[in-house]
């Protein structure tokens, strides 16, 4: 067997998402706080780095599992010719993103909600997810859906085409195919890094799209590109890179982690 099945990529694709979200779940707390627009100290500082865990170790699993079945699906179904094949890795991972956002974007909006204690100090993420629901309905849940695709797909773009050259580089080099765990990890940080580094300024909008707690049936909120222009003329430039040193850290090494996991898990179950 040469790919993996969508059972085994869904499988695989959830034990490395669990495992990078809960791994670097301080990193992301860190990171949420600095980019929160009450600031980094009122946000919580260090204190209470694993609050809104709960949210993430329901969403991670399915959220990545959704992924990495829908990618190597469209990847190794594509109509397009072999010589593209920078063009099927993004798109597949364009599309596979959007799925898995259905499921990741209400635990992202309950995380970062509990994360910078927006309720209040004594908040849990069910609690949080409780508030959420009542004040704006199940469509609060999905509150930056909009900014999280808007962020999403071009570091997907950007990390999975970079990550699969890498890979191919690599093999060739090395005279064999598939690539170590290890050796994928490698590729997996490089790439997560360079993605991350580029995208912090969607990542700053769509963390401040999901802190927003205004009544949207009493006002109309600003567009994203509104957002953006109002974080830039308001708090400068260096508000458009909050907490992109931290956020290109973490997933570097998550990088490295998220897609060593699945390359180690995937190849396990096909020799199986």
């Amino acid at each position: 067997m040469t790919t993996p099945t969508f059972l085994q990529s869904l499988a695989s694709g959830g034990l490395a998402g669990t495992a990078v979200d809960l791994l670097f779940f301080p990193v992301d707390t860190v990171k949420t706080r600095l980019q929160s627009p009450q600031g980094f100290a009122r946000a919580g500082g260090f204190r209470g780095i694993y609050k809104g865990v709960g949210s993430v170790g329901v969403g991670s699993a399915p959220g990545a599992a959704v992924f990495f079945a829908t990618y190597d699906t469209l990847k190794h179904h594509s109509p397009l010719p072999a010589h593209m094949d920078s063009a099927t890795h993004m798109v597949s991972a364009s599309i596979a993103e959007v799925a898995a956002c259905l499921i990741r974007v209400p635990t992202e909006v309950i995380k970062t909600r509990a994360q910078t204690s927006s309720y209040g100090p004594g908040h849990s993420s069910l609690s949080s997810a409780k508030l959420i629901v009542a004040s704006d309905g199940v469509r609060g849940l999905y509150r930056g859906f909009g900014s999280t695709i808007m962020r999403e797909i071009p570091f997907t773009s950007i990390q999975f085409p970079l990550y699969e050259l890498l890979k191919a580089r690599l093999s060739r080099y090395m005279g064999r195919k598939p690539l170590y765990a290890h050796e994928a990890a490698a590729c997996g940080s490089i790439s997560g890094g360079v993605a991350a580094a580029l995208t912090t300024p969607l990542d700053v909008l769509k963390t401040r799209v999901m802190l927003d707690m205004r009544d949207t049936t009493k006002e109309k909120l600003p567009s994203l590109p509104a957002r953006l222009r109002g974080i830039y003329r308001a708090e400068g430039v260096a508000a458009l890179f909050a907490g992109g040193v931290p956020r290109t850290l973490w997933i570097s090494a998550g990088g490295a982690v998220f897609l060593g996991v699945y390359e180690w898990a995937v190849h396990g179950l096909m020799r199986r």
